[in-house]
């Protein structure tokens, strides 16, 4: 089994990196873990490597710089061939408000992270992992959005419209890959306990363990569903969303909590 996963240093990155190395330790596993913070990639490959024994390669890089991106993924083809996945879990939260001009460049970054960073993490392993297929090998392509992509939130305007984004991006690219064996999968996260949701100062229903999650995440991927949202109480809260008509939505919404309006870099 070989795994590339972006967003690997904390949260749900970490956690799956985790959940990989510990089911396939006895299949030769080798994963690719990239994230921005240099020295959690390699701490966490020391634990990998250690507790596990397993290969584990990293990548400092940032997610919106495609040309890194290309080059780790040349990188690790060129030493391990295509990987069976890639996990495009990097991503940002931040309260914005449209009305503020300082949050302008807010929407700008977790736009370019959540969205485009998802395309430059994909773009560079498609080739291989079509050859790859032809070859008989599974290959399969893993995007994280969230629940809150379902319905536009207040104070998470950028957030909201990053994740619908992502879930509306990786139903084309489920389509378009279907005519080289490649799966798409999209994961749905409602609150998961990582750094991200941490600053949160309001109740999060149904909060996981992001470790918990992790390995439901993975035995999503390995059922190679389409589209999941995890953890399955969040699913039912989803569709009562989906079926809010929006005069009542915007009565309901209009006083929920905000995210805090931290700046992202």
């Amino acid at each position: 089994m070989k795994v590339f996963i972006t967003g690997a240093s904390s949260g749900i990155g970490e956690a799956l990196a985790h959940e990989y190395a510990k089911r396939y330790k006895d299949n030769n596993a080798v994963i690719g873990l990239a994230a921005r913070r240099s020295e959690h990639l390699q701490k966490l490959q020391h634990q990998l490597e250690t507790s596990y024994n397993i290969k584990c390669i990293v990548y400092a890089l940032d997610v919106r710089d495609s040309v890194a991106l290309s080059s780790a993924a040349t990188d690790f083809i060129q030493q391990h061939g295509a990987p069976n996945v890639v996990i495009a879990n990097a991503g940002v939260s931040s309260g914005t408000l449209t009305e503020c001009a300082e949050d302008t460049t807010a929407f700008q970054s977790v736009m370019d992270i959540n969205v485009l960073g998802m395309v430059n993490t994909f773009q560079p392993f498609i080739s291989a992992m079509r050859q790859a297929t032809q070859n008989g090998d599974i290959a399969q392509l893993v995007g994280i959005a969230s629940v809150a992509g379902i319905r536009g939130l207040p104070g998470a305007g950028a957030y909201s419209a990053s994740k619908a984004a992502t879930i509306a991006y990786l139903e084309s690219l489920r389509v378009e890959m279907l005519h080289h064996n490649i799966a798409v999968t999209t994961i749905a996260p409602g609150y998961i306990r990582t750094p991200m949701t941490d600053i949160n100062s309001y109740k999060m229903p149904f909060l996981m363990d992001a470790d918990i999650a992790a390995t439901k995440f993975l035995n999503a991927i390995e059922r190679k569903r389409r589209f999941v949202i995890i953890p399955w109480q969040m699913s039912w809260v989803a569709k009562l969303m989906r079926l809010i008509p929006p005069v009542l939505w915007d009565l309901l919404a209009k006083n929920a909590p905000h995210k805090s309006r931290i700046r992202v870099e």
